[in-house]
């Protein structure tokens, strides 16, 4: 994971110069790569997908 992060942010890198949602973007990249197997979408809009079109889908999920 370190490996991941640095290309990012070098190390030794001021974390205190990004803003929390900088930093929450980054690990959104990191966390959600498009995946191949998933026809090149991300694990999170697969799974979204999924809830959206399963028959027991609620008007309450996003």
């Amino acid at each position: 994971m370190n490996g991941l992060v640095r290309h990012y942010l070098p190390k030794s890198t001021d974390l205190s110069v990004y803003c929390q949602e900088e930093l929450d973007a980054i690990a959104d990249e990191i966390n959600n790569p498009p995946r191949k197997g998933l026809g090149v979408r991300s694990l999170l809009s697969f799974y979204r997908e999924l809830l959206l079109n399963s028959p027991q889908h609620s008007t309450r999920i996003h």
